[in-house]
């Protein structure tokens, strides 16, 4: 961004043949800048005699040192500040994004330890602003895959949860969340990102293809779990009734099948 430099009288007003000159869009950089407008030089003394006309002059000169000057310098410093900031998250932003595209490359030669320090390092340099989110939830995304790449399945979740945090509509790191769970036999946690997914984008086939291969296998492993765990209480169950000559095999449970409630009734 230009930083206007104010020019000034010998009698430190403004000149009015630099208003507007060269600096018409400014305004765009998203930064205010001080007036170029002329300054009240009424040259009426008021009082008739030359002494108070030279006195009253020289009380406005004071006034417009102190009214205008100062504010405009103030002002200045301040925009070189915002400047200056603005320069250094856009340099971060810059090396951010080239430590990006090294791990892509590194990526795509099989070298997946040494993307994931890339992906790292972009992460540590990106300024934490709305402007670099994107490459933030990238990088995220692209560790994830990584960790998949290498097994690290925890990892990958992790990852993707992030970048999902920063990007919520973000396909690809749903779709690499779920073959994590998939891969660890998180059934019903990967349907529920493919679900995601058709909410997003109902067009998506490798979806939807998934949720029906999956859905079965949620189901059996639900009905393994389910009896798996009968098993366990069978197991409490007989080491108390036990102690007392019995089992919970002396123990039916009978199903009303008007009210669809169970009543437990005791068997020798």
């Amino acid at each position: 961004m230009v930083v206007i430099e104010q020019e000034e009288s010998q009698h430190g007003n403004a000149n009015p043949s630099n208003a507007g000159a060269g600096h018409g869009n400014d305004a765009s950089d998203g930064f205010e800048t001080a007036s170029d407008a002329d300054l009240d030089s009424d040259g009426e003394g008021g009082g008739g005699s030359a002494a108070i006309q030279e006195e009253h002059q020289q009380k406005q000169q004071t006034e417009q040192e102190t009214e205008h000057d100062v504010p405009r310098s103030t002002e200045s410093s301040e925009n070189n500040a915002l400047v200056n900031d603005e320069e250094s998250r856009q340099k971060a932003l810059d090396q951010a994004n080239e430590a990006k595209v090294e791990g892509n490359k590194l990526f795509a030669d099989g070298k997946y330890e040494e993307a994931l320090s890339q992906y790292e390092l972009a992460l540590q340099v990106a300024p934490d602003m709305p402007s670099s989110v994107e490459i933030r939830s990238i990088c995220h995304s692209n560790r994830g895959v990584c960790f998949l790449k290498l097994g690290k399945y925890d990892n990958t979740i992790k990852e993707c949860t992030k970048a999902l945090e920063l990007n919520p509509v973000y396909v690809k790191a749903l779709i690499r969340r779920g073959e994590a769970h998939e891969k660890l036999e998180h059934f019903e946690e990967a349907i529920a990102d493919m679900k995601k997914i058709l909410e997003i984008d109902p067009s998506n086939d490798q979806a939807r293809k998934t949720i029906r291969r999956l859905e079965p296998i949620a189901a059996e492993k639900r009905e393994k779990m389910k009896e798996e765990m009968i098993g366990k209480l069978k197991e409490m169950g007989n080491s108390v009734l036990g102690r007392f000559g019995m089992s919970v095999d002396n123990f039916k449970a009978v199903k009303d099948p008007n009210t669809g409630s169970y009543s437990i009734s005791f068997q020798r």
